[in-house]
Parts: C-alpha cells; structure tokens; sequence
C-alpha cells in the first residue's frame, strides 16, 4: 500500500510540473521565430486533429457507457497522442511563422475573440484534469476517475471542438 502512495505521489508531483510548465514553454516559445521553414501546411492539419480528438473522445464515452472498458481505454490514449501531436505542430507553426490575425469586423469579431479566448484559457485549464483522469483509470481508482471526468470531459471536449471553430473562422485570413 505504501509503495502506491508513494508512487501515486510522484505521478502528483509530475502532473502539476507539466500542467505549470506546458503553458509557460508553449507562451515562450511565441516569442520565438525560426527562420527558414514553411509550415503553413499545419493549421488545417493540426485542427482536423482537434476534430479527431472531439470525435475520439465521444467515442470514448460511448464505450464506456457500452462497458467496453478495454476500447475506453484504446481511444483514451489515442485521445492523449492526438493532443499531444497537436501541440506539437502546433508551437512548430507559431514557432516559425508570423502571427494571423483575424480579419472579421462587428459582431462577428467578438464572438471570435470569445470562443479563441475560452479556448486558450481552458486548454491550459484542463490540462491538470485530464492527466489527473488518466492517471486515476490507469491506477484503477474508478470512483476518482469517475468523478474527475464529470467535469473534464466537457472542458477537453470544448477545447477539442472550439480548435476547430477558431481555426475555420481564422482560415480565410491565412
């Protein structure tokens, strides 16, 4: 029993590094601009692979409604390497391209800085909860995942679609 403690004490540790450093190196990297490479083929790629995410992640649901546990499992992790091969492109984009801004007047600009402002903040927001979640499913603590993921599952669902949303009302401005 220590030895899970213990144990479940380091994944803690871990997950409040990442959660605190990810957003800090992700604005760093913002101010950084390499010279050089033409990656202005990511945006739609990277948000076809929030799209992915949004319907991985309610496939996931499904499953476990279904009590298939084991395919929970499977598109879970698929879950967790979309986001991370998102992030990826993602800060390799900002990092060596210029900035887009959007070109939407009125009403419709607001609601774009809306849905791109909610976006960002519970991107970093959710990141503590679903490696909570995760953690406490791979460690069998079902009543703690359970209770986490009542309220990370919708947070990570928004930020999956609302990528997307951002990305489609942006993409004329590229």
């Amino acid at each position: 029993m220590k030895e899970s403690v213990s144990q479940e004490a380091k994944y803690k540790r871990l997950i409040l590094f990442i959660s605190i450093i990810l957003p800090i190196a992700v604005a760093a990297l913002f101010g950084v601009k390499i010279e050089g490479y033409d990656l202005s083929f990511l945006p739609p790629i990277y948000a076809s692979v929030n799209g992915l995410t949004a319907i991985t992640l309610i496939s996931a649901l499904v499953a476990v409604k279904l009590k298939n546990y084991e395919l929970h499992k499977k598109l879970i992790k698929l879950c967790m390497g979309l986001s991370v091969s998102f992030l990826l492109m993602y800060v390799s984009y900002h990092a060596t391209s210029e900035t887009t801004h959007f070109g939407g007047e009125g009403s419709i600009k607001y609601i774009y800085f809306f849905i791109l402002i909610t976006h960002i903040l519970l991107s970093i927001a959710v990141i503590p909860f679903v490696l909570y979640a995760f953690m406490y499913g791979a460690t069998n603590q079902l009543e703690k995942h359970k209770k986490l993921v009542r309220f990370s599952f919708p947070l990570w669902l928004y930020v999956a679609i609302s990528g997307v949303v951002v990305y489609l009302m942006i993409s004329p401005y590229y």
